[in-house]
Parts: structure tokens; C-alpha cells; sequence
């Protein structure tokens, strides 16, 4: 078994495109395996995705009927 490995990108239609030199190098009609790898966040990326979510429901929340708390 041949391995290749190059990056790609995942399109809005959930398809991936290979390469054209990769696509000359298989022949026509042949199965092959597909393992994917995902890169994950990082703790700190984790974090801000946290931090961001929440100040974005604490703010979905705020009424105009809570601007008199912003009366000092």
C-alpha cells in the first residue's frame, strides 16, 4: 500500500479535492483508504472560544429594561 499525504481543505459541501498530481499518479476506478486527521485547538484557542461564547450570551440576554444598573 502507497501512502500520500498532503493538506486539504474541507469545502461547504463537505467534499475534498485532491490534487491533480496526486489524481494522475491513481488509476481510474480503484478503491482506496481515507484517514483523516483533524487538528484540535489548543488549550488557549479552547479558552477563548469559551470566553467568547460567553460574553456573547451574557450580552444576547441584556434587555433595556437592565440600563438602570448602568445608573451610577
Amino acid at each position: 500500500m502507497k501512502v500520500y499525504e498532503f493538506p486539504a481543505k474541507v469545502t461547504p459541501e463537505g467534499s475534498l479535492t485532491l490534487p491533480d498530481e496526486l489524481v494522475e499518479l491513481m488509476p481510474d476506478n480503484n478503491m482506496v483508504r481515507v484517514i483523516i486527521l483533524v487538528s484540535e485547538p489548543t488549550d488557549a484557542e479552547e479558552d477563548a472560544d469559551w470566553s467568547r461564547l460567553a460574553a456573547e450570551q451574557l450580552l444576547a440576554q441584556y434587555d433595556d429594561a437592565d440600563a438602570i444598573y448602568d445608573i451610577i
